[in-house]
This record gives structure tokens, C-alpha cells and sequence, in this order.
């Protein structure tokens, strides 16, 4: 199935700090949009200003890394979806950190972005290493349950069933919906108060 999970490969971006919270990710102001198209211009919008062109967003270095590294309790605050949209919209595929928000996680899953989870040690040395070298290729595979880098093999967690999930591709309910569509189809022939539109 197209929209299995089982690797990501890439280079890494790291954001330092705990309780990075979904404000922050994507300030308020930008959710005023109809559609999420344009919001990866203005993920961390409010701390990249701070900087002055040192936020690792805007560092040319960083710039085309498809997996985030983060700290602890990243995404909290409020349950907004154009937080994980935003970070996919600039180019994100997946999320290696010590701890996630509930909300933030389920909003990641359900867009296919794997949060898989490592101790802050463990944290701390890939940030590092991103940081030393950031051409340094990383791959999160979700089978084997490691992120590698060099020679470094680190073992992450994510959930069995979330996990599952992402290897099946079970994770994508449109996907499931159009995949199975003569099915449901079927289904809907069979109901007396479902009338099937025959030009569909």
C-alpha cells in the first residue's frame, strides 16, 4: 500500500528546548487560512523573528531536513491541527523526541508523521550530532524500532499499535475509504436509505 510508513530517511533539523508548544509552532494569527497551503512558510514564525535569522528553520544548512529532533513534551498547549501541518508543509516527515503532546501525537499519526520517542541522553547525542554535521544522514526505521546515525543505532519507542498502523499504512482513513470504494459502494446498494448517486 502507498501509504505504508515503515522508513525515513534524511537529514535532520534539531529544535532545542522542552514544552515547545503548539503556539509556538505556529502562532495564531496564521490560522485564519481556509487551507493549510502556505502555513510551512511560517512554522516557528514568532522564535525564527527572535533569532534574527539563527533559528535552525532559516539556517541555510538545515534547510530541505525531513526529520525534526525535539525535546520533552513537544506540541503541547492547544489541539490545533496546523501545528503538525505546518512542520509537513515545510518539508517534515517524521519526529524523533523524549516526549510528545497527546493531541499533537494523534494529529501526527493521523497525517502519517511517525513521533517516536528516545531518552533524553539519547536525545541530546543525536541534537549533537545533527548540530556538528548537518549533512549527517538519519533513518528512523519503524521495524526495527532504531534511528541511525554513523555508527550509532538508537533505540526509539513508539506504541505497538500506532507502529502498526504506520507499517500497514492503516494509519490514511481517506486512503482506506478509496481503496475499498466498490465495497462501500456495495454496502450502500444494499441500505434502503442510502440513495447511491449512479453518475458516481
Amino acid at each position: 500500500m502507498v501509504s505504508e510508513v515503515k522508513t525515513v530517511s534524511g537529514r535532520g533539523i534539531p529544535v532545542v528546548g522542552n514544552d515547545i508548544d503548539t503556539d509556538r509552532i505556529i502562532p495564531a494569527r496564521f490560522l485564519r487560512c481556509v487551507t493549510f497551503d502556505g502555513l510551512g512558510a511560517e512554522v516557528f514564525a514568532d522564535d525564527r523573528t527572535q533569532a534574527k535569522g539563527q533559528h535552525p528553520f532559516d539556517l541555510p544548512t538545515y534547510q530541505g531536513a525531513t526529520i525534526l529532533v525535539v525535546n520533552n513534551n513537544f506540541g503541547c498547549g492547544s489541539s490545533r491541527e496546523h501545528a503538525p501541518q505546518a512542520i509537513a508543509k515545510w518539508g517534515i516527515q517524521a519526529i524523533v523526541g523524549e516526549s510528545f503532546a497527546e493531541i499533537f501525537f494523534g494529529n501526527c499519526v493521523a497525517m502519517g508523521i511517525p513521533c517516536v520517542t528516545a531518552t533524553p541522553e539519547a536525545v541530546k547525542q543525536l541534537q549533537d550530532a545533527i548540530t556538528a554535521t548537518p549533512n549527517l544522514p538519519v533513518t528512523i526505521n519503524l521495524e526495527a524500532l532504531t534511528v541511525q546515525y554513523g555508527d550509532v543505532a538508537m533505540p526509539v519507542v513508539i506504541g505497538e499499535g500506532v507502529r502498526q498502523m504506520m507499517i500497514s499504512g492503516t494509519w490514511d482513513a481517506c486512503g482506506q475509504l478509496v481503496a475499498q470504494a466498490e465495497a462501500v459502494k456495495a454496502t450502500a446498494s444494499r441500505l434502503p436509505y442510502v440513495a447511491w448517486s449512479k453518475a458516481s
